[in-house]
């Protein structure tokens, strides 16, 4: 029996699936009752007092799955092995293609298409216009279209777009080939971070985050490596040069992470139909960002969007951010280490690669502790103080050579700043769960649009490894953004009082309604919320920016943000859709 174009639809929009009249997705979270947890999710409870053995316990420390008891244990495993997974192999591919026409520049395709002019140029011009004009259509597209279907359909398109530069006979195919792949891969950063952001607790999410962006520094780190391999072994094989194998194992390797997404991307947790989730799993995985107060996805469109920026918001969030973007000066080192004449083109090539190892190690440490005592600005400031002091010793610029050295790899070290807005703006805006795929995507927008012109100005490659006024102005940007930061957490507890919001047990400022309701449930839905020392029998809490007490709280019943009866008719918007 064949499928009609209904039944198609029906698949990739975004639609509520429950499994009868018990299911608490189909309930007024005010009905939900203790009793009535114990009952329906008994298969991730626990009897007794479960305590992990040593190695657990070990291995807890550096990812906090190991210490669950064993049924959440292997639910998590099973959210890590599918969203963390391909939401990290996606992004290690996509930053491979990016590379990969610099690589196959030098390696042979300058010569053999003629590109002697400024064609270099212009094919990361002509990928960035098409990032730029793809970045926000996209999130719209999303809204509309399941994640599991568009993100990998987007990945396919564009690994098939990245082979199809090896045939190219001269520049002009390649223009339109990468426009076209930046505005395909636009969707994939801002997209795969709101779906993370989506099924992961407070506990849990600063690691995911920072694992998803350090994607990035492992495939620039290994980037060189992987396709000098590709060129030396392939260089002629079928009649091939080796830039253009470049170009096509790219494109195979992209293609088979591309078709995992269908089945590994879970889409919301309102509206997931995943095969390795089982009905009860994913009403559990509903369970737990509605206890959080995290928000599901309701229709996006134009107006919304406009009244986005008729807040705080978007300001408080793009401020730090496309400063951080356009304030990278990583990409000068090499340059200067260069200009010494002391190092071989080998070591000036792989000693900023220690810059990419340092990133991972900080990222994961700022993660790792900030998911542990329930902070996140205080990781932002002091990602954002390193990237200052690095520029700050760079703008002086006689000083010793050690100390130079060190400013270099300073910016590095704040490299954990990306995966940390992500997660902290996950949950200052869980309310809204298209501001969170939005805003990152306007970010870019904002920064490739930036970048365009900015470095070419402040850091003029005739003038290089010392700058005129390059390292100076990114120091006053990075100041800048630092007061960013403080904006956003002042802004953000500003809104909770205002609001009457209260902390609820993840330590995250929630509306009224959505903190209180029948029976202490918190232990179901993260027993690593609420541990107990076995010793003292103190009960360990985590919390998060202190904004009101539960004494003078109160909900304002005409605010957009809480009222009950607002989010609830939009949860069944979405569900009808």
């Amino acid at each position: 029996m064949g499928y009609s174009f209904s039944d198609f639809w029906h698949y990739v929009t975004p639609h509520n699936q429950t499994s009868g009249p018990e299911d608490f997705r189909s309930r007024p979270k005010s009905e939900w009752t203790n009793e009535e947890f114990k009952a329906r999710f008994h298969m991730f409870i626990d009897e007794g007092e479960y305590v992990p053995n040593k190695l657990q316990k070990t291995l807890g420390q550096a990812w906090d799955t190991f210490r669950l008891p064993p049924k959440q244990r292997k639910y998590m495993q099973k959210l890590d092995a599918n969203i963390l997974l391909y939401a990290l192999l996606s992004f290690f591919i996509k930053t491979l293609d990016n590379s990969n026409i610099s690589n196959a520049f030098v390696s042979g395709m300058k010569e053999d298409l003629n590109l002697y002019g400024n064609e270099r140029n212009l094919f990361t011009t002509f990928f960035n216009v098409g990032y730029l004009i793809g970045c926000v259509p996209s999130q719209f597209i999303l809204n509309r279209v399941r994640p599991s279907v568009w993100i990998p359909t987007c990945e396919f398109i564009w690994s098939c777009l990245v082979m199809a530069i090896s045939g190219s006979k001269g520049p002009s195919p390649i223009y339109g080939i990468r426009f076209l792949i930046g505005f395909f891969e636009s969707v994939a950063y801002p997209g795969l971070a709101m779906v993370l952001g989506s099924w992961y607790l407070p506990s849990e999410l600063a690691k995911r985050m920072q694992t998803y962006d350090a994607a990035w520094a492992m495939a620039s780190m290994f980037s060189g490596y992987i396709q000098a391999g590709v060129y030396t072994s392939m260089n002629g094989l079928a009649g091939y040069k080796g830039w253009q194998w470049l170009f096509v194992i790219d494109g195979i390797i992209g293609i088979p992470i591309a078709v995992l997404g269908y089945y590994s991307i879970p889409d919301f947790p309102i509206n997931n139909h995943s095969r390795w989730l089982s009905e009860i799993e994913r009403e559990y995985s509903y369970v737990r960002m509605e206890m959080v107060g995290r928000k599901q996805p309701k229709k996006l469109t134009v107006m919304r969007v406009v009244k986005m920026f008729k807040t705080w918001r978007p300001y408080g969030f793009l401020w730090p951010w496309c400063l951080f973007n356009i304030c990278d000066t990583t990409g000068y080192f090499n340059l200067w280490l260069d200009a010494l004449g002391t190092y071989s083109v080998q070591q000036v090539n792989l000693i900023p690669t220690g810059g990419y190892a340092i990133s991972l190690f900080t990222g994961y440490l700022s993660a790792n502790i900030s998911d542990r005592i329930g902070y996140r600005w205080p990781f932002i400031l002091n990602a954002c103080f390193w990237c200052f002091f690095g520029n700050m010793l760079l703008a002086i610029w006689n000083i010793p050579f050690g100390l130079k050295m060190f400013a270099f790899f300073c910016p590095d070290i704040g490299y954990a700043l990306w995966g940390m807005m992500l997660a902290w703006s996950a949950e200052v805006f869980q309310d809204d769960a298209e501001m969170r795929g939005m805003l990152p995507a306007i970010g870019s927008t904002i920064s490739y649009a930036i970048n365009a012109w900015l470095p070419v100005v402040i850091f003029p490659t005739d003038k290089a490894p010392e700058y005129d006024v390059g390292y100076e102005i990114t120091t006053g940007l990075i100041g800048l953004e630092f007061i960013g930061i403080l904006f956003m957490l002042y802004m953000s507890n500003r809104e909770a009082k205002k609001r009457g919001r209260v902390l609820n047990k993840f330590g995250l400022a929630v509306d009224v309604e959505d903190a209180n309701f029948n029976g202490d449930m918190t232990h179901i839905v993260d027993r690593d919320l609420e541990e107990k020392d076995l010793e003292t029998g103190a009960v360990i809490t985590h919390a998060l920016d202190p904004v009101s007490s539960t004494e003078d709280a109160s909900v304002d019943p005409k605010s957009d943000l809480g009222s009950k009866e607002k989010y609830d008719s939009s949860v069944e918007e979405i569900r009808h859709i």
